[in-house]
């Protein structure tokens, strides 16, 4: 691609090393001192089909660093600590992995049981012999994982593949963040390999090693026998793993259209920060996914891929991912430079992380020719439409919807709607502002793509930015002082004025219909426009009579069988007014019963602002609630260009989106090859 080869021309491939980042990715050779310096697993799977994973710890005596000894006293036991992570990073909510270990056990290497006491949630106590430390024998963890949730962020194991993600699987020592860890698999028969970024030991097959545990904990594993395809981009090899059914996916197709966004995003970046790069996809019937320093993993449906829509939508999800290996992996809020596997780790900068990056996931499928202009604007319109029709934008900032991801983002309830806002949703449309504003003010010199570029050449893989650091770069690149516009739209919950950035871009959101077009279900008009018609009765009678317009009560609902309980009420909706409450059975409007098949056809026959009483079940009370249903809110929020746009507001709009395309690309096959075991 064009971007690629100006890569290339500059000179500005390279590998940037980071202090928190092991880059190291060949083959590492084993010694029998360096294997005393690392702890060491053995994962294996005798029960794959009832979905337990093995895994058998070694803790080499020269790193038992005694937790509770006082002193080297020879007739003083000593402890060790050893303990699971409670969350991933990437996905922000304590899961509690060690609730899925169904045994576990310690011993010493030479067969002495020892005695493992569990002292908080996802920590034990191993008691070690009495003696001095030079005597100590190495001790071995053995225990069984249950694993039977398939996401991006926890364990998946069955008779054909495991996904396993580090800190839903190991146990390590409590003070081990700087130790290597070891994992060797023992695989079924039926199973041809591991796929992870982890770099492998040379000599030992299906045997890797992380060099601390951020980087175990940053390898997620994809083991069985799935389709390899692998590729060169700014001369970095890239591999691509489709793992469960892949039948249906074209791997050819998804390497030409992988490798324009990888190219595209290594040309925006102007860093390759990783020597190999591993994207692990599941076809799982799920979805999902979570970025790595070296690799991510997403999971899809196997119908996805022939589905122009879905597969649109998974090109997006591989563009997210991958974004995120500079931002959040390498260029990082304060809050998350260090992580802590056990607690909570808050920031008010998830915003940008999530949804700057939610922002560009698009932006360079337009970028890269993988999808149109339209295309791009029916995606970003879609983002507009559902922040502007959450009620909770009017509750939550971003900064606020940043914070508390730990307790809502991740627990969504039925009044969700109402009390929160996404920061990757919200995040995203302040994006596309923030990146307008800089445009207009600079006349187009300055971008945020300039912002997030010079963000990581000055924190990356250092102390990571704050929120003055955020605002002194965007004053940098704007050149005008930007503190009151972020603070209104990141720290406020004031309503997002579009006009200013559609303006600036040549964009305008699409009149409602029934302004130029009205349809049958939107006109009034009483005279026909038929002018087929010479049937005077039929003008008296249908034509002359508008459809009623829908009624609106603001309720979401859930159906078992031919019960329909209430499942959300919306804030400022009759339903609210009137008293209406989650967990309601709907039985009867007007004293016409209500069914799971009929219920929404008979609201629709209502009139709008003429009263109904609707009967319900509360809690085995039967109650009844005069509402008044009105028209349901329908504010359009489609974005479209501009018609007969100037000189300026072509080269605006190429500037921002790149040269225009009619269709998508023809896919291209060159430079890849099949490397399926």
């Amino acid at each position: 691609m064009k971007q690629a080869v100006q890569l290339v021309m500059f000179g500005i491939l390279f590998v940037v090393a980071l202090t928190h980042v092991p880059l190291s990715c060949s083959a590492q050779e084993q010694t029998p001192e360096s294997a005393r310096n690392r702890l060491q697993y053995t994962v294996s799977f005798p029960e794959a089909a009832s979905h337990y994973v093995n895994v058998r710890l070694v803790i080499p005596s020269a790193l038992q660093r005694v937790a509770a000894a006082p002193s080297e006293q020879a007739d003083r036991a000593s402890t060790l600590q050893v303990m699971m992570p409670t969350w991933t990073p990437g996905s922000y909510l304590i899961r509690e992995y060690a609730r899925n270990i169904d045994r576990i056990s310690a011993s010493s290497t030479g067969g002495q049981t020892l005695m493992m006491e569990k002292i908080t949630k996802n920590r034990w106590l191993i008691q070690l012999p009495p003696g001095p430390s030079v005597d100590r024998q190495d001790v071995v963890v053995e225990y069984q994982l249950y694993c039977h949730e398939m996401s991006v962020r926890t364990n998946w194991v069955d008779q054909d593949q495991a996904i396993l993600n580090g800190a839903a699987t190991f146990l390590t020592l409590t003070d081990s963040r700087e130790m290597a860890h070891q994992v060797r698999f023992e695989l079924p028969d039926r199973w041809a390999t591991v796929v992870t970024a982890l770099p492998e030991v040379a000599g030992q097959p299906h045997t890797f090693l992380a060099a601390s545990l951020d980087e175990l904990i940053d390898s997620p594993m994809l083991c069985g026998s799935p389709v390899v395809s692998e590729f060169s981009a700014g001369g970095i090899p890239h591999v691509i793993a489709h793992g469960g059914d892949a039948s249906l996916w074209d791997s050819q197709k998804v390497v030409s259209d992988v490798r324009r966004i990888v190219e595209a995003q290594q040309a925006f970046w102007g860093v390759i920060p990783y020597p190999r790069y591993k994207f692990l996809n599941v076809i799982g019937e799920v979805g999902g996914g979570l970025e790595h320093d070296n690799s991510t993993l997403v999971m899809t449906s196997r119908w996805n891929f022939r589905d122009p829509e879905k597969y649109e939508d998974w090109l997006s999800l591989i563009s997210h991912e991958f974004f995120h290996t500079w931002n959040v992996r390498r260029l990082r809020p304060v809050g998350l430079t260090q992580y802590d596997y056990e607690v909570e780790n808050n920031t008010r900068s998830l915003w940008v992380c999530e949804g700057i990056t939610s922002y560009y996931e698009d932006l360079f499928l337009v970028r890269a020719q993988l999808i149109d202009r339209k295309a791009y604007l029916k995606r970003i319109s879609k983002v507009i439409e559902k922040l502007q029709t959450s009620p909770g934008r009017n509750v939550q900032s971003l900064a606020e919807s940043s914070f508390d991801t730990w307790i809502k983002f991740y627990r969504p309830d039925e009044n969700s709607s109402n009390s929160r806002v996404s920061y990757y949703v919200k995040g995203c449309v302040v994006a596309l502002l923030l990146d307008a504003k800089i445009r207009e003010v600079t006349n187009d010199q300055r971008s945020l793509d300039d912002v997030m570029r010079k963000l990581y050449t000055e924190f990356a893989g250092q102390r990571g930015f704050t929120d003055q650091d955020l605002l002194n770069t965007v004053n940098q690149v704007a050149g005008v002082d930007m503190s009151a516009w972020l603070n209104e739209h990141v720290q406020t919950t004031t309503e997002l004025n579009y006009e200013p950035a559609l303006k600036w871009l040549g964009l305008q959101f699409e009149s409602a219909k029934s302004d130029a077009n009205p349809t049958d279900d939107q006109s009034t008009d009483t005279k026909s426009t038929d002018t087929k018609s010479t049937d005077t009765k039929s003008t008296d009678t249908k034509e002359n009579v508008a459809k009623p317009k829908p009624a609106w009560l603001g309720i979401t609902t859930k159906a078992a069988g031919n019960i329909v309980t209430i499942g959300g009420v919306i804030h400022g909706s009759p339903a609210q007014a009137a008293g209406l409450n989650v967990g309601d059975e709907l039985l009867a409007f007007d004293d016409y019963r209500v069914s799971d098949g009929n219920w929404q056809k008979q609201l629709n026959q209502l009139a709008v602002n003429k009263g109904v009483e609707i009967l319900v079940a509360r809690r085995g009370r039967l109650h009844r609630f005069d509402v008044m249903p009105v028209e349901e809110p329908k504010q359009k929020w489609i974005l479209q260009f501009a018609t007969n746009p100037s000189e300026d507001i072509q080269r605006r709009q190429t500037a921002w989106l790149g040269e225009q395309i009619e269709q998508p690309a023809a896919a291209d096959s060159d430079n890849a090859k099949d490397v399926s075991p």
